[in-house]
């Protein structure tokens, strides 16, 4: 009985993450703090929906992070979490990339 309230627990967050991010793009860390878990589990739930939306239509566009300081952006990053250090200039003021579903 327990093992199916924490798997209703899993699709009742990945619904709310889901419709939330129908309406506007948001970094981990909002969806984090709207949702109320850890910016890891949020990594790991955005996975499973880029998955699992694209039967019904939809798909989970990604506004990659860019360097603060010369610009550089990070196009051709497969990882959902915000980059160390940028390649060009090293420097670690990064913007956060951004999730947003769309049909």
């Amino acid at each position: 009985m327990r093992r199916l309230f924490v798997e209703d627990r899993k699709e009742t967050i990945r619904r709310d993450i889901l419709e939330i991010l129908k309406e506007k793009a948001l970094t981990i860390k909002d969806i984090s703090k709207i949702v109320k878990i850890p910016e890891k589990t949020v990594v790991e739930h955005l996975e499973h929906i880029s998955k699992t939306i694209t039967h019904e239509g939809f798909f989970l566009k990604v506004i990659p992070a860019s360097c603060l300081h010369c610009g550089f952006i990070f196009k051709k990053r497969d990882r959902m979490r915000k980059p160390g250090k940028c390649p060009i200039c090293r420097s670690e003021h990064i913007k956060e990339p951004l999730f947003k579903i769309e049909k």
